[in-house]
């Protein structure tokens, strides 16, 4: 490969990930803002949180939808069908708080969320850093996580939910960082995979901002 070819790969290659990232941001902004929708609705109308069982049968069923479809064009049906529930299932929490003065800490933890998010995908942007080097922490990490989530589903120790909490955040963060170095790197060809992995982490952050921030002011 001589070097004028080299060249034409390397641009080849770049137009193909500047694609894939503007597609990623554009349905992230989309389904958030659906998200967002359902969730203001869910709350209006004082639905019923849907449970432990339904939300984690919903998930993980409408996240393998995602997963087996997001090379089609139904993939992004599903897309919109699984942040959607998301969005669902925080209606409840937002009514919550608004019920019971607690808006300063749905504004403040929306906040945190969106700069975490500009903060992190920003540093990735700007110095063009391959953050593959997290993968053994985040696997590591996600056994703590499934084993804290197990073991407070039977202590219910308030401790030990801040502290899941804070694990989340940080779980979270490093999805982040990975996903968007994967797409930048050109390890991430798919919009759809790339979109819900950054909604699900953003989701994450937003709950245990939540969280902490309701612990901090009881």
């Amino acid at each position: 490969m001589n070097q004028q070819q080299s060249l034409d790969y390397s641009s080849v290659n770049q137009l193909a990930t500047n694609k894939v990232l503007r597609n990623t941001y554009w349905l992230l902004s989309l389904t958030i803002a659906f998200s967002a929708i359902i969730a203001s609705v869910a709350a209006m109308l004082a639905l019923p949180p849907p449970g432990l069982i339904i939300t984690l049968v919903g998930f993980y069923g409408l996240l393998f939808a995602v997963e087996k479809t997001k090379n089609s064009s139904m993939g992004l049906v599903s897309v919109f069908a699984l942040t959607g529930f998301m969005g669902y299932t925080l209606g409840p929490i937002i009514n919550l708080l608004v019920s019971t003065g607690g808006s300063d800490i749905l504004i403040t933890a929306l906040g945190g969320t969106a700069l975490t998010f500009f903060a992190l995908s920003g540093y990735v942007l700007t110095t063009k850093k391959d953050m593959s080097f997290l993968g053994g922490m985040m696997t590591a990490g996600f056994v703590v996580i499934v084993v804290g989530f197990i073991a407070n589903l039977f202590l219910q120790m308030p401790v030990l939910n801040l502290a899941m909490s804070g694990l989340f955040i940080l779980f979270s963060a490093g999805a982040i960082l990975m996903q968007t170095s994967a797409i930048i790197h050109g390890g991430e060809t798919n919009y759809i995979s790339a979109t819900v992995s950054i909604f699900v982490s953003l989701y994450n952050i937003f709950l245990s901002l939540i969280n902490l921030l309701m612990a901090a002011r009881d």
